[in-house]
């Protein structure tokens, strides 16, 4: 059982790390899709600077890159858990109780992204962490 329980040690702050790359990654693409129209929503045109929709976008992407990147993971994390949490009970929960993607509100992305943004906020971004590079990361 020592085998199996080193190797959980060894390779759950890198396991974080995957997870924090590819959610910053996802992140990024809703943030580029209000900026810049990339990955366009037919009939949905970039958002206007200084709009709601444009401060999400701000947050989106350029949260999301450092979030990706591992860089000041913990505030940002903190900060991008808000922002979920507002943009779920802005947009979502007026349109109902049940988040499900399907006959629901929409907001299910927006519930499984504030909490993951909380959990990084507390673990840190793992062992690939530009954070641990400046000496700012202690993950577990």
């Amino acid at each position: 059982m020592s085998n199996l329980g080193s190797f959980y040690v060894r390779w759950t702050p890198r396991a974080l790390s995957v997870l924090r790359i590819i959610v910053g990654f996802l992140l990024m693409q809703h943030g580029a899709q209000k900026l810049f129209g990339f990955l366009p929503v037919p009939g949905m045109p970039p958002a206007t600077a200084f709009s709601l929709m444009w401060v999400a976008g701000v947050l989106e992407f350029f949260g999301g890159l450092l979030f990706l990147i591992g860089l000041f993971t913990r505030p940002v994390a903190f900060i991008l858990c808000g922002f979920m949490a507002v943009a779920y009970f802005m947009a979502h929960a007026p349109k109902g109780f049940w988040p499900l993607m399907v006959g629901g509100n929409g907001g299910e992305p927006a519930v499984l992204y504030c909490f993951v943004f909380l959990f990084f906020a507390v673990a840190g971004g793992g062992e690939w962490a530009f954070d641990r590079f400046i000496g700012r990361g202690r993950s577990v």
